[in-house]
């Protein structure tokens, strides 16, 4: 008997319906991958199950009993758990806080019993495999921590199912291994696992089952065994999907973005010439300093020696993001919710702010024309909005990311750096930023994409810079680039080959 199915689950908010008769069956013990684009239901879906929302129709039974729950509290009784993609432990509270919120342990007398909280949570983190001090601060913790402490909440809830919402997106590769291993460990001993993720390899190498809702409508389920990523990627957008790259050769002008010997946090002695309308990809594993070498071009951190040229110009070591945003270059952040959007800002606040904080002597803003300027980018870029004064957030993260991109085309940027671009967004909306990258470039624009995912680089780049350790391993050009071949660099596998030989 499966743990959850729900059954026909309808949903509708102000007369549009975004769940139509959706089917939801999940076996105990499992890892069910719970799949589709950006606004195909998925969240909806789960917050139904975790008593956020109300189903206008339908049937949840869970563990054997039909759920009538109608809130939050009532869903964790039964035993679900919904760890969200947006953290939502207290950092101002300690590690065993965390865990014992609102289920404090206290004697008569109404004291709280403070040794004994330390104590289970050091029990807890023992069978769980996590190196955690109970009485750390929450906010001093790196997200992988704050985010095995969600999990650990849950746990220590004694939840029967586990919804895990993008749960590595803020997540280096050791971590993530980390994180699989205990949730494989908790599979081995009866947990359940929803899993919501983007990210194929982590779904084939985590999950055994899979369903796939497409435009509110379930569309298939079954085993992951019995398909391949390219299967799954087709049944979520809709459409034929091609693998394919879509990457075009295309005539580079002079070089305008020039580095030599160029050092910085987390980084050092990188020698590079990017010449205009060019694409180039950077990569590495996490932490490589690639990131790092974006942010300190665009002044968010500070060079430490070498040089810097732009336009032929040398920008010296303390540069500002506000000197960069003047040479014309704009940037893409790598975490977008936290580092480039305004949430409380309607779409049109989010894609001028740039340009008139640049031109900061005209403070008078005109929305007719800024209205009309946003119009032309919505077009050029194709923003799925319905009035640019709706707020940011209610688009989709690609959606997001093309307003973003808007801001800076709004200020003439001519060198565009995207950090991790495709972060969090759905296979559809992957597949347009590519073709965006790669029509900003025929018009002229260079641009700079940091990413971890290889499929992504040889689908746009010219070339691509491989990383290691904060130095330049390896400079491919296009037809070089595969998998392989970067992973061999980027994980220093053929000295670490050599050095086995040597030691023979």
């Amino acid at each position: 008997m499966p743990l959850l199915k729900m059954s026909n689950i309808t949903k509708s908010f102000f007369g549009v319906n975004v769940l139509n008769n959706v089917d939801l069956t999940v076996e105990k013990g499992e890892v069910h991958a719970l799949l589709g684009e950006n606004g195909a239901g998925k969240s909806t879906l789960m917050n139904i199950l975790g008593g956020v929302y109300l189903r206008d129709s339908g049937t949840i039974e869970f563990d054997g009993e039909e759920l009538h729950h109608q809130s939050i509290k009532s869903a964790e009784k039964a035993g679900i758990a919904f760890v969200h993609q947006e953290l939502t432990v207290i950092n101002n509270l300690c590690v065993y806080e965390n865990l014992f919120l609102n289920k404090e342990l206290v004697n008569p007398l109404g004291t709280v019993r403070k040794k004994e909280m330390i104590a289970r949570t050091e029990e807890l983190f023992n069978r769980l495999g996590v190196d955690m001090d109970p009485t750390a601060l929450v906010g001093d913790l790196d997200t992988s921590r704050k985010q095995l402490l969600e999990i650990a909440k849950s746990l220590f809830a004694d939840a029967k199912l586990l919804i895990l919402d993008e749960p590595t997106t803020a997540l280096n590769n050791d971590e993530i291994d980390h994180l699989f291993k205990i949730i494989e460990r908790l599979r081995q001993i009866g947990k359940t696992f929803i899993f919501i993720s983007h990210k194929m390899p982590e779904i084939f190498r985590i999950a055994q089952s899979y369903t796939v809702l497409r435009n509110s409508y379930f569309i298939k389920s079954g085993k992951l065994s019995d398909t391949n990523p390219e299967e799954i990627a087709r049944l979520m957008v809709g459409e034929s999907y091609a693998n394919n790259e879509i990457y075009q050769a295309r005539t580079l002008g002079e070089p305008i973005v020039e580095l030599e010997n160029y050092s910085g946090i987390g980084f050092s002695d990188v020698t590079l010439s990017i010449r205009q309308g060019e694409v180039i990809g950077l990569t590495g594993l996490q932490g490589s300093g690639a990131s790092d070498l974006l942010q300190t071009i665009f002044g968010v951190k500070s060079a430490t020696g070498g040089k810097l040229r732009i336009f032929g110009k040398e920008m010296i070591h303390n540069d500002t993001i506000q000197n960069a945003m003047r040479n014309r270059v704009g940037m893409l952040a790598s975490n977008r919710k936290e580092n480039s959007v305004f949430p409380d800002m309607n779409l049109l606040e989010n894609t001028y702010i740039a340009e008139h904080t640049l031109n900061n002597r005209s403070q008078l803003i005109v929305k007719e024309n800024e209205t009309a300027k946003f119009s032309e980018y919505q077009r050029l870029l194709n923003i799925k909005a319905n009035d640019c004064g709706d707020l940011i957030t209610s688009l989709s993260g690609g959606n997001q990311q093309k307003v973003i991109l808007a801001r800076w085309l709004n200020t003439n940027a001519e060198i565009l750096l995207l950090d991790n671009p495709t972060q969090g967004i759905d296979v559809g909306a992957k597949a347009e930023i590519y073709k965006l990258i790669l029509e900003l470039s025929k018009s002229g624009k260079t641009i700079i994409v940091n990413t971890l995912e290889i499929p992504e680089i040889q689908k746009v780049a010219d070339r691509c810079v491989v990383f290691y350790h904060g130095t330049i391993q390896a400079i491919l050009d296009h037809s070089e680039i595969t998998e392989q071949t970067v992973m061999i660099h980027a994980t220093q596998a053929m000295r670490a080959l050599s050095n086995e030989k040597a030691d023979e």
